[in-house]
């Protein structure tokens, strides 16, 4: 059986230009910190991923704190501040806000208090955009960064989070990025390193591989890339509405990420169709990567008033670069095979 990987928005393969710049970071002996030749070959090394990165989604005027993952990035802009939030907001951060922001049922926010609030700029389960405001305290760019144009110096955000794994680079980095001026109190203390903001010997391992992928994913925004990935999520659905009238496809009137499918069948649970897939040869999701193996209602799709039925039988499809027609057709024959034995067995 030839597998079809239909997950893009919980990990991304590795680039080949994210391999290549891990594999000659090995080589570079030194500790950032230490001033000897090997030290400052290291450093600058890591300098230049940090520049890479900033100048891959438009922050020139911000400070790029890197850290273990967009959830630790989360932790460090977040917590204890009495942020307000929305319940479509992604765990890492809902661990740290309140869900006092309203949310309409097309799963678009209303922000009163730019900042003292958080706002995604697009859902990883529903592919929802979001209008970031300007000013606003923290914006989690996770989804948007590689598959967007990201330009975080004109978006007015005073924090930013972002993770390597998103966009083909390595698992187990991320990064803070803050509008300069902006402080955070540090989460993790000791040598100071990350400008005092994240103490710990530096991954350059896994920044040379972040900042490699970020260069590779901007240059695939702008040459258009993801229209052709768009245009497939599109077929896919039409086909899928074709057959299958009584689902429900999320968010499919307002702007989305150009490769994600959030569709929900009441009653067809989304874990048994995620298992179902699977074994049909299909990786796909119920919610997101943090959360779907966990037997519960979307609290994404519950915010944004669907039903706790509607809510639980929710599947998440979202497409890479790679994705070819072949194989999103195939998908729907599965899916649609699937569904036709489930009403039967339902009646």
């Amino acid at each position: 059986m030839t597998r079809v990987y239909l997950d893009h928005n919980a990990t991304t393969p590795l680039r080949a230009e994210a391999r290549a710049a891990m594999i000659a970071a090995m080589d570079v002996l030194g500790n950032p910190s230490s001033v000897h030749a090997e030290g400052r070959a290291a450093k600058s090394l890591m300098e230049r991923a940090r520049a890479d990165l900033a100048q891959a989604m438009g922050a020139g005027e911000a400070d790029i704190v890197f850290t273990a993952s967009a959830t630790e990035a989360a932790a460090l802009a977040c917590a204890e501040r009495g942020l307000h939030g929305a319940a479509v907001e992604h765990d890492a951060v809902g661990a740290w806000v309140d869900d006092s922001l309203a949310v309409d049922a097309a799963g678009r926010v209303r922000v009163a208090d730019p900042g003292q609030s958080v706002l995604q700029w697009a859902n990883s389960e529903t592919g929802v955009l979001q209008e970031v405001p300007p000013g606003i305290a923290v914006s989690d760019m996770t989804q948007a960064l590689g598959k967007l144009p990201v330009d975080f110096d004109a978006s007015g955000a005073r924090m930013a989070l972002v993770s390597a794994h998103k966009l083909g680079g390595p698992k187990g980095i991320g990064a803070l990025v803050l509008r300069r001026g902006q402080e955070v109190p540090a989460m993790i203390r000791g040598g100071g390193q990350e400008m005092g903001r994240r103490s710990g010997t530096e991954n350059i391992i896994g920044m040379a591989g972040f900042a490699a992928a970020a260069r590779a994913a901007a240059e695939d925004v702008a040459d258009g890339a993801w229209d052709r990935v768009a245009h497939l999520r599109n077929i896919l659905e039409k086909t899928l509405e074709a057959g299958a009238k009584t689902t429900i496809f999320v968010g499919k009137d307002v702007d989305r990420l150009p490769n994600t499918s959030c569709f929900a069948t009441p009653g067809w649970k989304g874990e048994t169709q995620v298992m179902q897939m699977d074994l049909a040869g299909f990786a796909i999701s119920a919610g997101s990567a943090c959360s779907s193996g966990k037997v519960r209602a979307s609290r994404v799709l519950t915010a944004m008033g669907h039903d706790p039925q509607t809510a639980a039988s929710a599947i998440r499809v979202s497409l890479g670069l790679e994705t070819t027609e072949d194989e999103i057709m195939r998908f729907a024959e599965q899916w649609l095979a699937k569904r036709e034995k489930h009403e039967m067995r339902a009646a």
